[in-house]
Parts: C-alpha cells; sequence; structure tokens
C-alpha cells in the first residue's frame, strides 16, 4: 500500500520560511514524478510545483515561482518543498502526491496517490 505523509506545515508570518516534507513508503519512490498541490479555504485544489524521478528537472505555478523549490532525495524516500517569502495568500493545506508519469506533470488525473495534506498559515 502506498503512502505519502506530509509534515512540516504550521503558522509564520508574512516574509517566514518554511520546508514542508513527504514521505513516501510502498513505491518505488525514485521512478516518478511528484507534485505538491494546495487548497485554501473556499477554493478549488492547485498545482503548485512538480519534480522529475531524477529531479533534474522542476516546474512551478507562476504565483510561487522564485519563491518555493523543489527537491527530492531518493535514498530517503522524500519529497521537500522549501517555502521562502511566504505570503497570506499562500495559507492554504499543502498536499503531496505521486504522478503516474516519470517527469511529473501539472496536471492533477496525472497523479494517483495523495497525502493526507498539512495545514500552512501565513499571517500578514
Amino acid at each position: 500500500q502506498v503512502q505519502l505523509v506530509e509534515s512540516g506545515g504550521g503558522l509564520v508570518q508574512a516574509g517566514d520560511s518554511l520546508r514542508l516534507s513527504c514521505a513516501v513508503s510502498g513505491r518505488t519512490f525514485s521512478r516518478y514524478g511528484m507534485g505538491w498541490f494546495r487548497q485554501a479555504p473556499g477554493k478549488e485544489r492547485e498545482f503548485v510545483g512538480t519534480i522529475s524521478w531524477r529531479g533534474d528537472s522542476t516546474y512551478y505555478a507562476d504565483s510561487v515561482k522564485g519563491r518555493f523549490t523543489i527537491s527530492r532525495d531518493n535514498a530517503k524516500n522524500t519529497l521537500y518543498l522549501q517555502m521562502n517569502s511566504l505570503k497570506p495568500e499562500d495559507t492554504a493545506v499543502y498536499y503531496c502526491a505521486a504522478a503516474v508519469v516519470a517527469d511529473g506533470s501539472d496536471v492533477e488525473r496525472l497523479y494517483d496517490v495523495w497525502g493526507q495534506g498539512t495545514q500552512v498559515t501565513v499571517s500578514s
């Protein structure tokens, strides 16, 4: 059974940084692209960023480009999201997800396994 468990969320002030982690078990982590999505209250879930199976290719939503960085440690079966210069509009539940494609994607339907989410709240 594949499991994704996020951690690292919390309450921070605008301008602060946070690093989210996503521990993956039950799947050969290194073979698949991974992604981060988020859902703010009253809004649909949206794409944040994705990383290829080798970690050599990343792609971000315009809203986070230049502030957020995705990385992965295939030896530790762990995905990361470094979030810098956080803004109140970044407040959301953040989800990691495992893609069915090696290069990752910004298309939600290409992700078949999801974590339970971790709350990030940014105060102004």
